[in-house]
């Protein structure tokens, strides 16, 4: 999709701009894939913020996706292309020979009448669902499985892709948009292709309340609250951080401190870590 761009008719419009929706072909979404979506504000049961510069935000509801891709077999037609604002990605409508429909992630160049299938005779096609050992090395996947059966829970944003890079043992190598390259089961499936809507990252919010539109509150600068608020507040007029670093909120490092677990049971899967 090309990116849309405003005249400065205000100052939020001054360098706004917005994604042109050329490739949907759909406004309203299936009602029987729509489940109502709660809002917590960041909140836990018990009241507290527990994840903070959440709330607020246009109502919206939530696209039940199809990340297993267990219909082995059934040929299924791309009825529309549809847009998800619970994602970067656009999202695809299967009606399926058997009848039933499935939203899944729309890849690139994923069009409106196309065929898709899932299981191990699948061809190596654009939006087609294959085990991991079934696919060539080299070819760009993406809604990649940590565990058999489980769901795709890796490379599924807008643009994003992962590299086959071989086989080792009951293992496939893959590379990550991230630099990384780790072990994943060979039974695990992915989809071919890469994940659509790439332009994603180009548009330019222009405003203040396009951000709140989106659910995310503003994030005050530490150096400007009270010391009993963050390690970086207090003193007369600018102060300087005073710390050999700077902190996040709770006296952490916030510049180049790991924060994974010393010992993950992953750890043996990672081959190489990502780019710094």
């Amino acid at each position: 999709m090309a990116i849309k761009s405003y005249k400065s008719t205000t100052n939020g419009r001054r360098g706004m701009t917005t994604l042109d929706n050329s490739e949907l072909t759909k406004v309203a979404p299936e009602k029987s894939l729509l489940v109502t979506l709660k809002k917590n504000g960041g909140r836990n049961n018990q009241g507290k913020i527990t994840v903070r510069h959440q709330g607020g935000g246009a109502k919206r509801k939530y696209r039940i996706i199809d990340f297993k891709r267990n219909k082995d077999g059934v040929i299924g037609t791309v009825a529309s292309i549809e847009y998800d604002p619970n994602r970067t990605a656009n999202i695809a409508l299967i009606n399926y020979a058997d009848g039933e429909k499935t939203y899944i992630i729309a890849p690139k160049g994923l069009k409106v009448n196309d065929k898709i299938e899932s299981g191990e005779n699948a061809d190596i096609k654009i939006g087609n669902c294959l085990p991991l050992s079934k696919i060539p090395e080299g070819t760009l996947v993406h809604n990649i499985e940590l565990k058999p059966l489980k769901g795709a829970q890796m490379v599924r944003s807008a643009g994003s892709s992962a590299q086959i890079l071989g086989t080792e043992g009951k293992y496939t190598l893959i590379r990550l948009t991230s630099g990384e390259v780790r072990k994943v089961l060979s039974t695990c499936r992915a989809v071919i292709g890469e994940v659509g809507n790439e332009d994603h990252e180009l548009v330019n919010l222009g405003k203040a309340g396009r951000k709140i539109h989106m659910g995310i509150r503003p994030t005050v600068r530490g150096s400007v609250m009270n010391p009993n608020d963050h390690p970086h507040g207090g003193g007369e007029g600018k102060a300087p951080v005073g710390h050999k670093g700077p902190l996040t909120p709770w006296g952490k490092p916030a510049l180049g401190y790991k924060t994974r677990k010393g010992k993950k049971h992953s750890d043996d899967l990672i081959v190489h870590r990502r780019k710094k």
